[in-house]
């Protein structure tokens, strides 16, 4: 174990319910996002006083349209000092890695007691249209006339690749589909319980081939915070301690700009790119896939599962579909259990953090589809853009 493994700990998380898209009007982004600020602290036994850092991801700003402020926090909340604020860039890609950030402010010792937040609010702008909606630039430039309007249209290209060089079938993306909304069913927070068979998957509307109506996230509102300090501080905390065993933020040029981009070389075309880290993940954590209990994987489209499930070393390279096929992913019976809360495909999408907020339900031991004896959580950040992320949270004791 390394010096720095379990010296913090995630000791509170919060939420705001969780609106279809649109719904959470006239409540503001600061509105959301204090809610769950305020909620985090609550379950950690702490005053809002008490935070003296924020660490955010996709360069601070809430669902790629609105933006969130440290002094607007401060004024609104009545934080009265803050010592460290620092933003990760990329989009989701950040989410796992800003518990690294607020981790590396706190063994610094320029902060004691860190918040993460996002919040998302979609009443202006769908995110599923950004490319669209973006001025021109010579990246757009090249996306918007060839109809790749959205995320979903650009990540179909990746998906058609990888079915195009390994025979995957559209019955894997099925069952990530299935499985995650069958995890869903029992969860009160979930947007969407009710069950869904592979001829409900099979007979959804196309949205961009081969990716149908279940292969994307949901469009929703809301907003998640964690909080992150000490595990001196922690054991003196409401909750039990989650300690932060590894962090990676990073990724390799080859993969370039995530799925924007269309000059990878083909081995890479058809990853999540999260390879790069996931090797320094597990090097700093000192475990091997065969260690992880739970995972929490980014899941704005189904393909990104079973591309993280090869890059995360879940199964070999190309053999992504069969090995979801087998039901390896599978809450009971699998040999993985892969986003036991339903993930953003069933349960609500807000960036990312709703999977940490479930690998810390999961680590105490209070999760609604609990993992027996689960002792190490992962979870990975994007990929929206790179830099992309991962992390690895364990079980206190």
């Amino acid at each position: 174990m390394s010096r720095i493994q379990g010296q913090v700990a995630i000791v509170g998380v919060g939420a705001t319910p969780y609106y279809p898209r649109g719904r959470s009007v006239p409540q503001t982004i600061t509105e959301l996002a204090g809610r769950a600020i305020i909620a985090a602290c609550e379950d950690a036994g702490l005053s809002v006083k008490d935070i003296d850092g924020f660490a955010y991801y996709s360069g601070a700003s809430a669902g790629y349209g609105d933006t969130m402020d440290t002094a607007t926090f401060m004024e609104t909340l009545g934080i009265p000092e803050v010592t460290f604020s620092a933003a990760l860039t990329s989009g989701g890609g950040g989410s796992a890695g800003s518990i690294g950030l607020a981790r590396a402010a706190i063994l610094a010792g320029d902060a004691t007691v860190v918040v993460t937040v996002m919040a998302l609010q979609q009443s202006r702008q769908r995110l599923g249209s950004v490319f669209a909606a973006a001025p021109p630039n010579p990246i757009n430039s090249f996306l918007q006339p060839s109809g790749l309007s959205g995320p979903g249209h650009l990540m179909s290209v990746l998906t058609r690749r990888h079915m195009h060089l390994y025979g995957t079938r559209r019955e894997a993306f099925a069952e990530i589909a299935m499985s995650q909304r069958e995890n869903a069913a029992n969860r009160e927070t979930a947007l969407k319980r009710d069950p869904m068979t592979l001829d409900d998957y099979f007979n959804a509307r196309m949205i961009a081939e081969p990716l149908c109506l279940y292969d994307f996230c949901l469009e929703t509102d809301g907003a998640v915070a964690v909080i992150t300090t000490s595990m001196d501080k922690a054991r003196d905390l409401r909750q039990k301690p989650v300690p932060v065993i590894a962090a990676a933020h990073g990724g390799s040029r080859d993969w370039g700009r995530a799925f924007a981009w269309m000059g990878m070389p083909d081995e890479t075309f058809a990853s999540s790119g999260h390879a790069p880290v996931a090797k320094h993940l597990y090097k700093r954590a000192g475990v091997t896939p065969a260690d992880i209990d739970v995972a929490l994987l980014y899941d704005h489209f189904s393909p990104m599962v079973l591309m993280q499930l090869e890059d995360y070393g879940f199964c070999e390279k190309g053999e992504g579909g069969e090995f979801v096929e087998s039901g390896a992913i599978r809450y009971k019976g699998g040999s993985i259990p892969v986003n036991t809360h339903g993930g953003q495909l069933s349960e609500a999408y807000i960036i990312g953090m709703t999977h940490i907020r479930e690998a810390v339900e999961q680590l105490r031991g209070t999760a609604v589809n609990q993992v027996a004896d689960a002792e190490l959580a992962l979870v990975t950040g994007g990929p929206a853009s790179l830099p992309v992320s991962g992390l690895i949270l364990g079980r206190d004791g």
